[in-house]
């Protein structure tokens, strides 16, 4: 069989963990599972389609049994680079390991920053504090009415927010004050993203608007890159844009939650001739791991599975979809962080072997490799190709 691919699809699960690295207790993460806890918490997952590709083959979920038949193969991946943020996990499955963690600021922003900020933008701001994007508008939103002072906050990611009230502070003031922040984030405090968090509403009821931006870093070359200069054409759907800042994507969806994202890879899956579509569902990250919400977790699963069958049914002989997760994001622990864990790695394509166990890949960077030989691009610096795995024999 002709190795080569027509497309790869790729869905990544933003936070849909399958169970501890080996350095989970590294990062106070020690016996998460994000798939397993979220079934355990409510009763078993109905996560048909996924188990017949395999899942239910890659850690015990409840609900999910272990597939002898499976229709694809599964395998999981361990992160070959330090952190367990969004940036750092999409830019490894493009080829590039970490070394050093973006830098991240659990107490706070130091004051020289905030110092340099403020005067940057001409007023002073508000928290500068680690918290919940929808509780801090609820703590200081009357605050920030008020005084007019930008609201900055930050995570266990490495990102530098600001919230600030769109009767206030015009969209495209807002976005001008966070390229600010971008452009002073630089050398050690070179934060992963700038975040606009636009909000709208009364006192006891703000609430965030649709119009957040993105301001990342730009990666360092990656496979996308390799995929432009062979000629073929890269289509990104959600944040996957902002992730790599634009680089090395043709075209795009700037789709904002998971039923647009869905709506968006189907679409794709039955229109779209890129050689690569690569998607990003956030909201189990987002709106649900973030939240500690398994409930929520759990029907954003039961939604994506059942959306599954028509993306199937639309993918054509030499087409490849891997389905996978960024880093984990267990629901059920007291931390409202992300976790260290393995991501799942479920890979089909109407004319590739079945019951294929791919076995635990050493990196992400494993999909850069599969999609260098996919394409036949020269070989990557890091990651070895499953593509072989998967072929006929």
């Amino acid at each position: 069989m002709d190795q080569k691919r027509n497309r790869i699809l790729i869905a990544v699960l933003d936070g849909v963990g399958a169970g501890e690295l080996p350095d989970a207790a590294v990062y106070g993460d020690e016996g998460s599972n994000t798939l397993a806890h979220t079934a355990e918490a409510v009763g078993g997952l109905k996560l048909p389609t996924m188990g017949q590709l395999g899942l239910g083959n890659v850690t015990p979920i409840k609900g999910v049994p272990p597939e002898p038949n499976a229709r694809g193969g599964w395998g999981k991946m361990r992160e070959a680079s330090v952190g367990k943020d969004t940036m750092t996990g999409h830019w490894e499955m493009a080829g590039l390991i970490q070394t050093r963690p973006f830098p991240t600021y659990p107490h706070g922003f130091p004051k020289e920053i905030i110092q340099a900020f403020e005067e940057a933008i001409g007023t002073k701001t508000l928290g500068n504090v680690p918290a919940s994007g929808t509780v801090i508008i609820q703590q200081l939103g009357e605050e920030h009415l008020r005084t007019g002072y930008p609201i900055v906050y930050t995570s266990a990611d490495s990102v530098f927010q600001v919230a600030m009230h769109e009767a206030i502070y015009p969209i495209e003031r807002q976005y001008a004050i966070c390229q600010i922040a971008r452009d002073l984030l630089k050398g050690e405090n070179a934060v992963g993203r700038v975040i606009c968090r636009p909000f709208a509403g009364e006192p006891g009821h703000f609430y965030r608007t649709e119009r957040r931006k993105d301001f990342p870093l730009t990666p360092p070359p990656t496979v996308l890159d390799a995929l432009q200069e062979a000629g073929h054409k890269v289509h990104a759907i959600g944040k996957i844009y902002e992730i790599f800042n634009g680089r090395g994507i043709d075209t795009w969806d700037h789709t904002t939650n998971n039923a647009d994202h869905i709506a968006a890879l189907l679409r794709a899956a039955q229109e779209n001739r890129s050689s690569l579509i690569f998607a990003n569902l956030e909201d189990f990250d987002m709106l649900y791991g973030h939240r500690n919400d398994p409930q929520g977790m759990a029907k954003a699963l039961e939604a994506w599975d059942a959306a599954l069958p028509a993306i199937l049914e639309a993918l054509k002989p030499g087409d490849l979809l891997l389905i996978t997760a960024d880093h984990g994001n267990d629901p059920t622990t007291p931390s409202t962080d992300h976790s260290r864990e393995y991501p799942f790695l479920l890979a089909y394509g109407p004319d590739l072997r079945q019951g294929v166990a791919l076995g635990v890949r050493q990196t992400y960077a494993d999909i850069a490799a599969t999609i260098r030989d996919a394409f036949r691009l020269p070989p990557g610096e890091h990651g070895t190709s499953f593509l072989p795995e998967l072929l006929t024999s």
